[in-house]
C-alpha cells in the first residue's frame, strides 16, 4: 500500500475522530506541531524511519516528545499508530491531515512566488483576488524567487496565474521567433 493511501486512512479517522469529538482545532494545533518538529528535527524523522528500533520504544521516545504538549486523543493516536508498526507514516499523516482540515473547513491554499517579500498590502491584494477567483478562504505560501525577475507567479490548485516578466520574455521571444511574415502580391 502506499504511503499517501496509509496517511490519508489515519489522518481521515483522526479527522473523524476529532470532528466527533469537538475537538478540531485542538487536533490541528497537534498536527502543527507534529510537522514542525518532523521540519525542524531530521534525528526524530531519523528515529521513527529506523527499522531496528522496536515499535514500542518508538512509541515511548514519542511520548517522551510530545508529553504535555498535545491532548489526550492525539496523544492515544500517536500509540496505535505505533501499535501498527506505522510510526514512519508520522510526518505524512501530519500532511494529509492538514490538506484534510483545509477540505473540511473550505480554506484552499495558494503558493505565491515573487523577486521580494510581499508585505501587507500586496498579501491582502493576492489573498482578494485568490477569494474572488475560488470564493473560499485562502491560505498563503509566500517563497521569493530571484529566478523570476520580476512579477509574481500564483498557483492555487491545479491554476496557475503567470505575470512574472520572464514568462513574458518568454512568449515574447515565441512570437518572435515563429515566422509571422505575410507576403504581399
Amino acid at each position: 500500500m502506499s504511503e499517501y493511501r496509509i496517511a490519508s486512512r489515519y489522518a481521515q479517522s483522526l479527522l473523524d475522530l476529532s470532528v466527533e469529538k469537538g475537538t478540531l482545532e485542538d487536533a490541528k494545533a497537534d498536527m502543527e506541531l507534529l510537522s514542525k518538529v518532523c521540519t525542524e528535527n531530521r534525528d526524530f524523522v531519523l528515529m521513527l524511519n529506523n527499522p531496528i528500533l522496536e515499535s514500542l520504544r518508538k512509541a515511548a521516545i514519542v511520548k517522551k516528545v510530545f508529553s504535555g504538549k498535545v491532548q489526550d486523543m492525539t496523544s492515544k493516536f500517536f500509540e496505535i499508530v505505533s501499535r501498527k508498526n506505522r510510526d514512519k507514516y508520522l510526518p505524512e499523516i501530519a500532511k494529509v491531515f492538514k490538506q484534510l482540515y483545509n477540505e473540511h473547513k473550505g480554506i484552499i491554499t495558494a503558493e505565491v512566488s515573487t523577486t521580494f517579500p510581499l508585505d501587507d498590502a500586496l498579501r491582502s491584494e493576492v489573498v482578494k483576488i485568490v477569494t474572488e477567483i475560488s470564493g473560499k478562504e485562502v491560505e498563503l505560501n509566500e517563497t521569493v524567487d530571484e529566478s523570476l525577475i520580476g512579477g509574481f507567479l500564483i498557483r492555487v490548485g491545479d491554476r496557475q496565474i503567470d505575470e512574472t516578466i520572464q514568462s513574458k520574455l518568454n512568449d515574447l521571444r515565441r512570437e518572435l521567433t515563429q515566422n509571422q511574415y505575410i507576403k504581399k502580391i
